[in-house]
C-alpha cells in the first residue's frame, strides 16, 4: 500500500505551499518527497536502518526516505543510553544510521540525506515480516522487544482514526511529541503524510507553543496528559485554542479534573484513544459521538475486543466487570522480531492480542480502561482494586498536584494500597486528610494504607509515570 498517499497526491499540487514545519524548517510537500526519494534511490534494499529520532527535519525526512525505499526504519530516541541504544541496532539488524545524528559515536555508517554520497548494499529482511516500521517498546520487563510494524496496519490505524475524527487533508494538526513513538511518529507525522494535511512539529510541547499556532490556521492538537495538565494550568494558553476543531489526549489517561478544565477553558471536548506499539491504536472516542471523562472510546472500523478474567474465562460488558483486554483486528502488527516465545505469549490461540492492561467495557461499547494489570491492578485482602478509581478520588482534593498509586507487598493483604503524592505549587497535602478522603468517598478497602508527599513523580520520555520503580522504591523503604 502506498502509506505516504496524501504527501504523493500534495507534492503533485506544483505550488501547494509548505506541508511540513519543523521548528524554523519548513518543507513543501514537492520538496520533501524529492528529497526522500533521492536518499531512497541509495538505500533501497537494505534490510534494515536506523535514524537517530531528534524532533527535527532530518528525522522525517529520513523516516520517509526509508518508507519510500521499501526499507524498514528503526526510530531510536536520541537520549538513549550507550547500553539501550547498542541493544536495539544490533537486534533490529540495522545497517547505517540514516541522517544526522546526537550520539559521541557510532559502530554504524552514517548516510547523509539527498541525493550524493555511496549507497547500501542489499541484505537478508525475510525475518522481518515485510515491516515498514521496527518500534521498540520501553522495556519495562527485560530488554526492549521490536515490534514489526507492516504498512498495512499502520494505514488501517490511520484510516480508523481519520473516521472517527473527520480527519482530512484540510486540517492543521500540531504537536511536539516525540519522534520515536506511536504517538508523535506514527499518529501525528505519518499520519498527516497519509491524509495530505498541513502539519507542524513545535520540537516541545509548550502551552505557548501550541497557542501561537492558532494564529497560522492550527485546527487540530495532539497531547499526552502532561502537556494538558500544563496547558491548564495556563489560562491564557489554553483559552487561545478555542476554535479548535479537535484536541487529542493519549499514551496514559487523562485525568477526569485536566478533562473538565481543559473543556472549560477552551470549548472543546477532548477525544481520547488507546494503543499499544504492538496494535497501533485500537479504541477511540469519536467527533460525533460521546466523549467520557475516563473513557478511550469504541473500537476503529474493523477492530474486536473482549475482556478476559483472572480464572480464564471471558467477561460480560456490563460496565463493571474488570479484565483483561484482547484485541483483535487490522491494526495488529507481525510480533516481535527474534522472540518467538514473547509473540507466542501475547497471542491466544485464536488470534487475539493480549495487551495486558485491565479495562471495562460498558454494555454501550464504551472502553474505560483502567491500568495495567501488572502494576495498576491491586489485590488487597482480597479485593480487586483499580489504582485510577482511587488516583482519581485524591485528584479532588485542593492541593494535590499530581498522585499515583500502587500496590506494595504485605504479608497479611497480599498488597497493600500505597499513594504516592506531589502538592501544587505552593500547597500544603496532609496524609491523613488523603486517605479519610478516599475513605469517604469510596468504599473503605479502597483506601491507601499510606500517603507519601513527594516533588515529581519517576516519568519516561513520553510523561508516563513510571509505577513499577516506583512500587520497588517503596517496597525497598518498607
Amino acid at each position: 500500500m502506498e502509506l505516504l498517499e496524501g504527501l504523493v497526491r500534495r507534492a503533485g499540487n506544483t505550488g501547494d505551499g509548505e506541508m511540513v514545519v519543523v521548528g524554523d524548517d519548513r518543507l513543501s510537500a514537492e520538496a520533501l518527497l524529492s528529497l526522500a526519494d533521492a536518499t531512497a534511490a541509495r538505500i533501497r534494499g537494505a534490510r534494515a536502518i536506523a535514524v537517530c529520532a531528534t524532533p527535527s527535519m532530518s528525522t522525517v525526512v529520513g523516516i520517509v526516505s526509508a518508507l519510500r525505499a521499501g526499507v524498514a526504519i528503526v526510530p531510536v530516541a536520541s537520549d538513549s543510553g550507550p547500553a539501550e541504544r547498542d541493544h536495539i541496532l544490533g537486534d533490529s539488524g540495522a545497517v547505517a544510521i540514516l541522517g544526522d545524528h546526537v550520539w559521541d559515536e557510532s559502530s554504524l555508517p552514517v548516510i547523509p540525506l539527498g541525493g550524493d554520497g555511496s549507497s547500501l548494499s542489499s541484505g537478508e529482511s525475510g525475518d522481518l515480516n515485510d515491516a515498514a516500521l521496527i518500534m521498540y517498546t520501553s522495556g519495562t520487563t527485560g530488554a526492549p522487544k521490536g515490534v514489526l510494524m507492516p504498512a498495512s496496519p499502520i494505514g488501517a490505524c490511520l484510516d480508523g482514526l481519520a473516521d472517527a475524527w473527520q480527519w482530512t487533508e484540510d486540517d492543521h494538526l500540531v504537536h511536539g511529541l516525540p519522534l520515536f513513538h506511536v504517538h508523535g511518529l506514527v499518529l501525528g507525522m505519518l499520519g498527516s503524510l497519509r491524509r495530505g494535511n498541513r502539519v507542524t512539529h513545535t520540537v516541545r510541547p509548550a502551552p505557548e507553543a501550541y497557542a501561537a499556532k492558532m494564529a497560522d490556521g492550527a485546527t487540530m492538537f495532539f497531547g499526552v496528559p502532561t502537556v494538558w495538565s500544563r496547558m491548564v494550568s495556563d489560562t491564557s494558553s489554553a483559552q487561545t485554542l478555542k476554535g479548535a476543531r479537535a484536541i487529542v489526549s493519549g499514551s496514559a489517561a487523562l485525568p477526569v479534573a485536566v478533562f473538565e478544565q481543559l473543556q472549560q477553558l477552551t470549548g472543546v471536548t477532548p477525544l481520547e484513544r488507546y494503543g499499544m506499539t504492538e496494535t497501533m491504536i485500537t479504541i477511540s472516542t469519536r467527533i460525533d459521538g460521546d466523549r467520557r471523562p475516563g473513557h478511550v472510546g469504541l473500537p476503529l472500523d474493523g477492530v474486536e475486543t473482549r475482556l478476559r478474567g483472572d480464572d480464564g474465562e471471558l467477561l460480560d460488558h456490563d460496565g463493571q466487570s474488570i479484565g483483561t483486554l484482547e484485541v483483535r483486528g487490522p491494526t495488529v502488527g507481525a510480533g516481535y522480531l527474534n522472540r518467538p516465545d514473547a509473540t507466542a505469549e501475547s497471542t491466544t490461540t485464536d488470534g487475539w492480542f493480549v495487551t495486558g492492561d485491565s479495562a471495562v467495557i460498558g454494555a454501550d461499547g464504551m472502553h474505560r480502561i483502567v491500568g495495567r494489570t501488572s502494576v495498576d491492578i491491586i489485590k488487597s485482602g482480597g479485593y480487586k482494586v483499580g489504582a485510577g478509581e482511587v488516583e482519581a478520588s485524591v485528584a479532588e482534593l485542593a492541593g494535590v498536584g499530581e498522585v499515583a498509586v500502587v500496590g506494595v507487598a504485605d504479608d497479611d493483604l497480599g498488597q497493600r494500597i500505597e499513594a504516592v503524592v506531589v502538592p501544587a505549587a505552593g500547597a500544603t497535602v496532609h496524609p491523613g486528610e488523603v486517605i479519610a478522603h478516599v475513605a469517604g468517598q469510596l468504599s473503605v478497602h479502597k483506601r491507601p494504607r499510606q500517603v507519601h508527599i513527594v516533588e515529581s513523580l519517576p516519568r519516561n520520555a513520553l510523561g508516563k509515570v513510571q509505577k513499577a520503580q516506583l512500587r520497588a522504591s517503596l517496597e525497598e523503604m518498607s
